[in-house]
C-alpha cells in the first residue's frame, strides 16, 4: 500500500502509481470524502455521465422551464440595478 507523509502545511503527495492509475494530472481538482473513519480521495469526473445523480433536484420532478425563467428574471434584475 503506497504511503505519503503529512507536511507541516497539512499537505500530502499522491504517489505516482496512484496518480497514474486514476489518471490525475497537474491542475486537477480532487474531492475528499470521509467514509467510516477513512478518507477517500476521488478524482475528477471525466465525462458528464460520471456526474449523473451528483446533484439532487429540489423537487421531484424538477421543472426546468421554471428554473430557466427564474435565472432569466434574476439576471434581468441585476442588469436593471447596474450590477
Amino acid at each position: 500500500m503506497p504511503t505519503s507523509i503529512l507536511t507541516r502545511k497539512s499537505q500530502v503527495t499522491i504517489p505516482k502509481a496512484i496518480r497514474e492509475q486514476v489518471r490525475l494530472r497537474i491542475g486537477d481538482r480532487v474531492s475528499f470524502v470521509v467514509r467510516d473513519g477513512e478518507i477517500v480521495l476521488k478524482p475528477p469526473p471525466r465525462s458528464l455521465l460520471e456526474l449523473q445523480g451528483s446533484v439532487q433536484p429540489r423537487q421531484q420532478p424538477e421543472d426546468f422551464d421554471r428554473v430557466r425563467e427564474t435565472v432569466r428574471r434574476r439576471r434581468a434584475e441585476k442588469v436593471a440595478r447596474g450590477e
